[in-house]
């Protein structure tokens, strides 16, 4: 017995068998709509349908504003904003680096912690001896007499030192007799002034306010810093009026006077004067009384 063949184009016929799509009036039964149809338009049409679908939302996504609302998305304006943050912070931190180890060495500066250098004084002294047997060293009159005329001449000479001109004034910070005077030998690079409590203290010249805060030894203490190298401290104050940062003019009250920190004795001014990182004696250029 032979067995038919089921005839290949059965399913084809079945996609081609035409349908006709009739939209009706309900109340007079009109025909409005008649669309003639077959399951090959049909599946044709709803897969175009998802194809046009699935291509204008990945268009919307990667091109469109529209992705930022998508979780797992970030915005474009918060990726900028976080890109600019992070050259801000870095350099800043790089200006916060720079200012710490510039306050820290003002800091060893105003302490006396200068490091010393240590020579191997045996070397020189030979390598000196060995120029010395081709050189005549022994010093003229003239070269004698400007030797002891250097001498004679203030090391820390604010004027040299600094190259002031003649415009520039020193202001009085305060008032009063000094109890303390300036001694390098002692390293009390200073001068004491005794004060009534809470005195005014004044900026002694035009400058910005470089440290202003608590210490152990100095109490509340305001350093500013000022033109041509010039550096201005004032110690053992009640109050300081002033913050890091502020610009100040001479005259400008900046603390009051008090006997705060350890190393004091009644309320007075400790005062210094510091050009291009060494020590002056502020009585050769301000007159206190």
């Amino acid at each position: 017995m032979v067995k038919k063949k089921k005839k290949p184009r059965k399913f084809a016929k079945k996609l081609l068998n035409k349908y006709r799509l009739v939209i009706l009036n309900e109340d007079t039964f009109e025909e409005r709509i008649s669309l003639k149809l077959t399951r090959l338009n049909v599946f044709v049409l709803l897969s175009l349908s998802a194809i046009f679908l699935v291509v204008s939302t990945s268009i919307l996504i990667a091109f469109t504003p529209l992705r930022e609302y998508i979780p797992g998305y970030s915005s474009v304006a918060l990726k900028k904003r976080a890109t600019e943050l992070n050259y801000k912070t870095d350099s800043l931190q790089r200006v916060i680096a720079i200012n710490e180890q510039y306050f820290s060495s003002i800091k060893k500066v105003l302490h006396g912690e200068i490091d010393k250098v240590d020579f191997n004084k045996d070397s020189i002294i030979e390598a000196t001896k060995q120029e010395a047997k081709t050189f005549d060293l022994s010093p003229s009159k003239e070269d004698s007499l400007l030797r002891e005329k250097v001498k004679k001449e203030d090391k820390y000479n604010l004027f040299e030192s600094a190259k002031l001109n003649s415009s520039f004034i020193l202001f009085p910070p305060v008032s009063g007799e000094i109890s303390q005077e300036y001694n390098v030998e002692e390293k009390h690079f200073a001068v004491d002034i005794v004060t009534k409590k809470d005195t005014p203290v004044k900026a002694t010249a035009d400058g910005t306010v470089i440290f202003a805060d608590w210490t152990t030894d100095g109490g509340y203490v305001i350093i500013l810093e000022h033109s041509q190298g010039l550096i201005s401290v004032y110690k053992h104050n009640a109050l300081l009026t002033k913050s890091q940062g502020d610009l100040v003019t001479a005259g400008e009250v900046i603390a009051t006077t008090g006997n705060s920190g350890e190393l004091t004795t009644g309320p007075h001014l400790h005062f210094e004067l510091w050009s291009d990182g060494y020590p002056i004696n502020p009585t050769n250029f301000i007159d206190f009384k």
